[in-house]
C-alpha cells in the first residue's frame, strides 16, 4: 500500500518527511507527549531519530534532554533508545523499561508515577507547564484532516489539543480495519463547567471514531510500516492457576450470595501473566455474558470474546502477545463489533468506574498484614514500573482485588509483611487480598481482624509463625492496639533482605 493511501489530507501529503526531519523539529528542554499505552501505538521512527541527535548532541559537550509524556509505558523503540541516549530529564507518568527503570533509580531521570487518570485533566489544568511538542501515531488521516487512531489511544486526544507542534506518523502495519473502533469523547471540560460522562453500560459509544487536530499545527507527517512490540506471556504455571482459582470459587460465592449477577459486573484487569491466568479461568468457568471495562486488553480477554464468555470490552489499548495479535488481525471484524477503544481519561475516570461498579483486578508486589498493598517499588526505594491505573480502579471498583503469590526470589522475599515498605493503596482501598495460599475477604473488617485473614489465607507457611509472634507482642504496645506495630521491627524484614539476601529470620 503506498503511503499517500493512508494520508487523504493533501495538506498532510505536502508535509511528508524523513524520521530525522521530524525529529529535528524537537528541541533541547521540550516537553513532548508521545502516544503508546502498554506497548500498543507508540511512535516508531521518531524517537530513534532523536535519540541520534542527542548523541550527537553529548558528543560535542551540549546537554539535549527533554520532558518526556505518554499514556504509559511504551517500548525499546521509543522509552528504550531515549532512555540509551540519556535524553530524557523527566518521564511520566509510567515506564516499564529496563534502561528507564536503571536511571531513574540511580537518580539520573526524574519520575513522576502518577494516576494515569490524572494525567490528561492535569495538563489541561497547567499543573506541568505548556507541551511544546506532540508525536502522534495514527492508522490513517481521513480526506477533512481527522485521523484515525491506531492500537491505543492513551492521552493522544490531550496531546493533540495541548501541543504547540503536532509530528503524525501513520503506520501502515496498523490495520485499516481500526476504523471505527475507537470512540474519542469531546465532551470533558475544565472544573467549575463539567458535565457528567453520559457513559452507563461498558459498551456505550458516546463520542466520535476519530482524533481531531488543528491542521495549522501538524509540521510533520512520516510514513513507517513497524509493529507494535508487546511482551510474550506465559503460559499460566500452577501458582497462578492457583490465584485464578480463589478468585473464581470466590465469585461464584458472591452471585450465589445474591451481591452480584450472574453475569458478573464490567471486569478490569491488570497487566501481566497471573491477570492472564485469572481471566483464563474466568474463561473456563460457569460464567457467560460477561463484560470488561479496562485499560488494556490482554491475550486473555481476546479468547474470552472469542469463546463467547466475554459479549464486549472496553479500553484504551490492545497489549497483545505477538501471537494474539496474529489471532486479531485474523480475525479483525470479528473483534472490531465488540471492542472499543476510549481515551485513557475516560476508560480510568473514577466517576465512570464507581457508576459501572467494576471488578477490580491487579497485581502487587506486596500487601502487609492489614490490608496496605505495594504495587510500585522494591524495598521501599526502587521503583519497578509504577502505580499505572490500579489507584484509579482499586479506591473507585465495587470489588477491589489484589494478587501476588505468596513469596518472590525463590522464597527468599514474603509477599505478606508487617508493614509495606512503599505504600500505593492504603487498607481503605483493598478490600481482597489473594495468593496461591488462599484469598483474604478484609470487608467489614477490624484491623486487627484483617491480620489474622491475612496471615492464615494469604502469607506462605514458612513466614506464618513469624508474622504471628510480631502481631502478638505489637499487642502489648502501650501506644495502642487498634493498629498494633512495632515500630523498631515493622520494616525489619526489608532490612534484613538488604542487608543478608533473605526475609527468613
Amino acid at each position: 500500500m503506498l503511503f499517500e493511501d493512508r494520508v487523504l489530507y493533501p495538506e498532510f501529503r505536502a508535509r511528508m518527511v524523513s524520521a530525522d526531519e521530524a525529529a529535528a523539529l524537537i528541541a533541547p528542554g521540550d516537553r513532548v507527549g508521545m502516544s503508546g499505552f502498554t506497548g500498543a501505538g507508540y511512535p516508531k521512527a521518531v524517537p530513534g531519530a532523536l535519540a541520534r541527535r542527542m548523541q550527537a548532541a553529548h558528543a560535542r559537550g551540549e546537554d539535549f534532554r527533554i520532558g518526556l509524556w505518554t499514556g504509559a509505558s511504551t517500548a525499546p523503540e521509543l522509552d528504550g533508545v531515549l532512555a540509551q541516549a540519556h535524553g530524557i530529564n523527566m518521564r511520566m507518568p509510567y515506564q516499564s523499561d529496563p534502561s528507564c527503570r536503571k536511571q531513574i533509580n540511580a537518580g539520573d531521570m526524574q519520575y513522576m508515577d502518577i494516576h494515569l487518570s490524572h494525567v490528561a485533566p492535569f495538563v489541561w489544568f497547567g499543573f506541568f507547564g505548556k507541551l511544546d511538542v506532540a508525536v502522534v501515531e495514527v492508522a490513517g488521516v481521513l480526506p477533512d484532516g481527522r485521523l484515525v487512531p491506531s492500537s491505543s489511544v492513551g492521552n493522544n486526544k490531550t496531546w493533540l489539543d495541548q501541543a504547540d507542534k503536532v509530528i503524525l506518523e501513520v503506520n501502515q502495519w496498523q490495520p485499516a480495519e481500526l476504523d471505527g473502533m475507537h470512540d474519542i469523547y469531546y465532551g470533558t471540560d475544565l472544573p467549575p463547567h463539567r458535565v457528567p460522562i453520559p457513559l452507563v453500560q461498558p459498551h456505550d459509544r458516546i463520542g466520535e471514531p476519530y482524533l481531531r487536530v488543528d491542521p495549522e499545527k501538524v509540521v510533520a507527517v512520516v510514513s513507517t510500516h513497524h509493529p507494535d512490540r508487546n511482551s510474550v506471556f506465559n503460559a499460566p504455571d500452577e501458582c497462578s492457576q492457583r490465584i485464578a482459582g480463589h478468585i473464581v470459587d470466590f465469585l461464584q460465592q458472591e452471585v450465589a450470595l445474591g451481591r452480584m449477577p450472574r453475569e458478573l459486573l464490567p471486569l478490569q484487569s491488570g497487566v501481566g501473566n497471573i491477570a492472564n491466568a485469572v481471566l483464563a479461568g474466568l474463561d473456563a468457568g460457569p460464567f457467560k455474558h460477561l463484560s470488561a471495562y479496562t485499560e488494556v486488553l490482554q491475550d486473555g480477554m481476546l479468547a474470552m470474546l472469542k469463546s463467547g464468555t466475554l459479549d464486549s470490552a472496553s479500553a484504551t489499548a490492545l497489549s497483545l502477545s505477538p501471537a494474539a495479535m496474529e489471532r486479531f488481525l485474523a480475525d479483525i471484524d470479528f473483534y472490531r463489533q465488540r471492542i472499543v477503544l476510549r481515551p485513557q481519561e475516560i476508560s480510568n475516570h473514577p466517576e465512570v468506574i464507581r457508576r459501572l461498579g467494576l471488578i477490580a483486578m491487579n497485581a502487587m508486589i506486596e500487601a502487609d498484614i492489614y490490608g496496605n498493598v505495594n504495587s510500585t517499588h522494591l524495598m521501599g526505594s526502587a521503583i519497578m514500573n509504577g502505580i499505572g491505573g490500579s489507584g484509579d480502579f482499586a479506591r473507585n471498583a465495587y470489588l477491589s482485588i489484589f494478587m501476588t503469590p505468596s513469596l518472590a526470589k525463590g522464597g527468599a522475599i514474603s509477599c505478606i509483611v508487617p508493614m509495606v515498605s512503599h505504600v500505593d493503596h492504603t487498607e481503605h482501598d483493598v478490600q481482597i487480598l489473594v495468593t496461591e495460599q488462599g484469598l483474604a475477604d478484609l470487608r467489614g473488617k477490624s484491623p486487627t481482624q484483617r491480620a489474622e485473614l491475612v496471615i492464615e489465607h494469604c502469607a506462605h507457611p514458612d513466614f506464618r509463625p513469624q508474622l504471628r509472634d510480631y502481631v502478638e507482642r505489637a499487642k502489648a504496645n502501650p501506644v495502642g492496639r487498634h493498629t498494633p506495630h512495632l515500630l523498631g521491627e515493622a520494616l525489619s524484614w526489608h532490612q534484613r533482605f538488604v542487608q543478608t539476601g533473605s526475609m527468613r529470620g
